[in-house]
């Protein structure tokens, strides 16, 4: 029989949190039951119910954390400054780094996002267009200010998202290119795409 874990009530919390997040990537949300669920966090099977009403209610949790999570941290490191150019080299920074530190929220957030009942999908769908928003904005200021050259923002907002997303599906810590690295050249494409004038080229 499972243990039930003798920490407090937030640990445990968060201790089932993380290990959802890792059985639902691996298995799927369908898939995993919280009597798998419990059993993998060290707890009774009922214990999971003190927590969560349901499967759904603790998808949402995870699913609105992580977004609520990426528009806080935003808020935190955003630059105090109106230059469209700052700004989207520090959003670049933070949406690269941030997606390859937690591949596999993101990874649920992308791929489980259907599994959502309505009421649930339009919370989630209604934070992810505020961060969206984010850089609109940012594309935005940048054609109005004549430093980007773009034919629709919008577009060319998920057409950035996408690419700098992209880098959680292939991403390894253990790989041969350091964190860092992968964020300056992603950083760098999203600025070419956009740019009015490309950046200059360094060394040879």
């Amino acid at each position: 029989m499972a243990r039930t874990l003798g920490s407090s009530g937030p640990v445990t919390e968060t201790r089932i949190k993380e290990v959802a997040v890792r059985l639902i990537s691996r298995y799927g949300f369908e898939s995993m039951t919280l009597r798998q669920l419990a059993e993998a966090a060290g707890l009774q099977s009922g214990s999971i119910y003190r927590y969560y009403s349901s499967k759904q209610d603790l998808l949402a949790s995870l699913l609105v954390e992580h977004m609520q999570g990426l528009l806080q941290e935003w808020e935190a490191v955003m630059p105090c400054t109106e230059d469209p150019l700052t700004l989207l080299e520090a959003f670049c920074d933070f949406h690269v780094k941030a997606h390859t530190e937690r591949q596999h929220d993101v990874f649920i957030g992308n791929m489980e996002l259907r599994s959502l009942e309505p009421a649930h999908f339009e919370t989630v769908v209604g934070l992810r267009k505020r961060y969206e928003s984010i850089l609109s904005t940012i594309l935005s200021r940048g054609v109005n200010a004549r430093a980007f050259t773009l034919d629709d923002p919008q577009i060319a907002t998920y057409i950035v998202l996408a690419m700098l997303t992209g880098v959680c599906n292939w991403y390894r810590r253990e790989g041969h290119i350091p964190q860092d690295e992968i964020i300056r050249i992603h950083t760098r494409m999203a600025l070419r795409a956009v740019l009015a004038q490309p950046p200059v080229e360094s060394g040879p």
